[in-house]
């Protein structure tokens, strides 16, 4: 499903709107190349904003979002969060 601004705006400011698992490698997100599993969540800001924070999937969810590395890849941030370019414009690096 695409991320539109209809669906993004209706989200509360603060709000995780999205999480999962994935790998970490070109095929999935390619964080370091490691084929480990990682956990993700996808964020909404404070400031019309958004974000992906991930880390390794020992890790719970709630460590992702305090303690996270951001996602800064537009192939990856893609990959997790499909969405118009104007949501993307949106996207916090």
């Amino acid at each position: 499903m695409m991320l539109v601004d209809k669906i993004f705006d209706d989200f509360p400011n603060g709000q995780i709107f999205a999480k999962g698992e994935i790998e970490d490698n070109p095929l999935g997100v390619n964080m370091s190349n490691s084929d480990k599993m990682l956990k993700w969540i996808a964020k909404k800001g404070y400031a019309d904003d958004w974000c992906i924070y991930v880390h390794w999937s020992e890790s719970g969810f709630d460590f992702v979002e305090s303690n996270g590395d951001k996602v800064i890849s537009k192939d990856n941030i893609q990959r997790l969060i499909p969405c118009t370019e104007n949501v993307f414009k949106k996207y916090r690096y």
